[in-house]
């Protein structure tokens, strides 16, 4: 299994804290964002490689980064060459963009950049690997419909299965929420081709998940634990002062 890590955002909505700072390389709890990710990574049986796909005005951030933190795995940066929040990628044309450098065929772990979590990733992968070649997501009950419009959120059958998804919506069917961890089997690794090929959006990885469904089935594990999707200064601060604890 491989692992790719989305970082080619500009986070616009942490203004002023990522002008000149990627969203991940942010401190929380005295140690960036991205260290906390990949500390769990780390521990799941058979990770093998981690490749971060980051873009051109953030690549040598990066770069300083890699060369002082010490991982027992091997450690990749690419940069997808975008400049600015206009003219980026999309986390799916990222995540094709590594799957061709990498010549990757092996099974992906996608996960979003400013994921933080206090869950391990064991149980998702070995439910993952015994659903394949189903596509996998990791959920959270948010409890909160309110809180689920700002999600992309999952309604699953008894047995896990994804029955519906909907990115952002006004009226949630659901609080269970995507954690932006995505399990890909390698036999589903040219459906991304498929997806851009289709001139779908790229840009946030439930565009992929709704195109899929009908296609391919999808699986959805549910984790317990603290879960932060740090998509603004409010859920940044929290994050930071309850890691920092």
């Amino acid at each position: 299994m491989k692992a790719i890590l989305l970082c080619a955002g500009y986070a616009t909505r942490l203004y002023p804290l990522t002008i000149d700072r990627p969203k991940p390389l942010l401190s929380v709890g005295g140690k960036p964002l991205l260290n906390h990710i990949i500390e769990r990574l780390e521990k799941i049986q058979g990770m093998e490689d981690i490749c971060i796909v980051t873009n051109a005005k953030f690549k040598k951030h990066f770069a300083e980064w890699k060369e002082s933190f010490r991982s027992s795995k091997a450690i990749k940066v690419l940069n997808d060459t975008s400049t600015t929040n206009e003219n980026r990628l999309g986390a799916i044309q990222d995540l094709n963009l590594v799957i061709g450098e990498e010549k990757i065929q092996d099974d992906i772990l996608m996960v979003a950049g400013d994921n933080l979590f206090s869950f391990g990733l064991d149980d998702f992968a070995a439910y993952a690997r015994a659903k394949a070649p189903g596509i996998t997501i990791g959920v959270v009950d948010v409890k909160s419909k309110e809180d689920a419009k700002r999600y992309g959120i999952l309604e699953i059958d008894s047995e896990g299965k994804v029955l519906r998804f909907f990115e952002k919506p006004a009226s949630p069917v659901s609080t269970l929420a995507s954690t932006g961890l995505y399990f890909i089997p390698k036999e589903k690794i040219p459906r991304v081709r498929e997806f851009l090929g289709d001139h779908r959006n790229p840009d946030a990885p439930g565009f992929f998940i709704q195109w899929l469904l009908g296609k391919d089935p999808l699986y959805g594990f549910s984790f317990s634990g603290i879960w932060y999707d740090i998509g603004d200064i409010a859920s940044y601060e929290s994050a930071n002062k309850l890691f920092s604890k």
